[in-house]
């Protein structure tokens, strides 16, 4: 009887990490962009693109470029890529020298938001 209950218990707990280590899993997060995270590029970028771990809700996904002194400056046209559901970009007006921000919220499809933020320089 012992033995049987040290089982359960052992099940219990493998259970318990497998769900709790899937359900670490359900959101979406930041995999890379361009510009990179704390880049220094020289010029300035055409768009901002960042590709996530999963899918994205177009409609619950946002993202925006600001500059030093917290205006935004992006082309206000964010949008999930059509080809690839993990794309979210926005539009650069030709932006001078200097330190950005880029700011972004997302729902991916399994209805899981995360958020973040990232800087990136254009050098003089």
């Amino acid at each position: 009887m012992r033995r049987a209950a040290l089982a359960l218990v052992a099940l219990a707990a493998l259970a318990a990490f497998w769900f709790g280590a899937s359900a670490a899993y359900a959101h979406a997060f930041l995999d890379h962009a361009q510009p990179a995270v704390g880049s220094t590029v020289h010029g300035p970028p055409a768009e901002v693109k960042l590709w996530f771990t999963q899918r994205l809700e177009p409609a619950f996904s946002t993202v925006r470029v600001l500059d030093s002194g917290g205006a935004q400056v992006d082309a206000k046209d964010k949008r999930v890529d059509p080809g690839d559901k993990t794309l979210l970009r926005v539009s650069l007006p030709k932006l001078a020298p200097g330190k950005y921000r880029v700011v972004w919220r997302i729902l991916s499809v399994d209805t899981h938001p995360t958020e973040g933020d990232y800087t990136f320089e254009i050098a003089p």
